[in-house]
């Protein structure tokens, strides 16, 4: 297990400005963490070409993994000219994956509003969905690149439908991106859910969330799940989520490739970051 940081965690500096890229990897070394996600919110790496190189020489410089690349996408929906167009959009993504030395990538596939997340339209997109899946595996596997899908975006994040999509697409390089919070967005428990995914992920996301009853509105700061649960980011190890319980499961399932810290709470990003890989470690450790 290679414990790492997603690079997402420190988005708040970024966007400050306070932080470039090439300053969160150097941060994210220095706090003793083994690999770096790169998640490009505040730049585009396909229209920046030499800060794909600043990124990929400031990492070999201090001797720093990127591990995978996370990148948004959507293929439902789409007319054959659309589909065929965001296709050709994501593979050039993998070539910056490819260029950024990074073996894992991740790319969602659907994104629709809450009302229209049920059954009925994700067997209307699912043979896209696989189409495209398999489209972006083929290509990705000529750099020796894996492809993922993570469970999130409340469309297609549920343990079942992750499973099916990773299963029907069919193809030895594309797996999950399994983040051990983002279920419980979708009201589904996180522990049958990991539990569920965890033999199909070759990246793991360790994130924690607070939880209130859907009754009970905390105010500011938070957003709902799928049927109306109040949830807000916390520093790994800290919300109320059972963290030991589902690293326990990972443990056991005998995953033994890199984990990203994901933060997203409201305490300082790097405070937060720093404690979460903190907790992130000493909770393997001990379970």
């Amino acid at each position: 297990m290679k414990l790492g940081i997603s690079t997402y965690s420190l988005y708040a500096a970024m966007q400050r400005q306070q932080m470039s890229v090439t300053d969160v990897l150097v941060w994210i070394q220095e706090q003793g963490a083994e690999h770096a996600e790169i998640v490009p919110l505040e730049y585009d790496l396909l229209e920046q070409s030499a800060l794909v190189t600043q990124i990929r020489d400031t990492a070999g410089n201090i001797g720093l993994e990127l591990s995978n690349y996370c990148m948004g996408a959507n293929f439902a929906g789409l007319n054959e000219s659309a589909f065929d167009k965001e296709i050709e959009r994501v593979k050039a993504h993998v070539d910056v994956a490819n260029e950024l030395g990074i073996k894992h990538m991740r790319h969602d596939v659907a994104s629709r509003p809450h009302a229209e997340t049920g059954y009925a339209f994700f067997e209307q997109d699912f043979p896209q969905l696989v189409e495209a899946c398999q489209q972006i595996a083929d290509y990705a596997a000529s750099y020796g690149i894996t492809t993922t899908i993570e469970n999130h975006g409340f469309y297609v994040q549920a343990s079942e439908r992750v499973k099916r999509l990773v299963l029907a697409v069919d193809r030895s390089n594309f797996r999950t991106t399994l983040d051990v919070g983002n279920f419980i967005c979708v009201d589904e428990n996180p522990l049958t859910a990991v539990a569920n995914n965890i033999d199909l992920a070759s990246m793991v996301h360790l994130k924690d969330f607070y939880l209130r009853p859907a009754d009970r509105n905390p105010g500011g700061g938070w957003f709902r799940s799928l049927h109306g649960q109040y949830v807000r980011g916390a520093i790994v190890g800290q919300g109320d989520l059972p963290l030991y319980d589902l690293i326990r499961i990972v443990k056991a399932a005998g995953y033994d490739g890199p984990i990203s810290i994901e933060f997203e709470g409201m305490e300082d990003c790097l405070e937060g970051t720093r404690l979460a890989l903190e907790n992130a470690r000493r909770i393997w450790n001990e379970v």
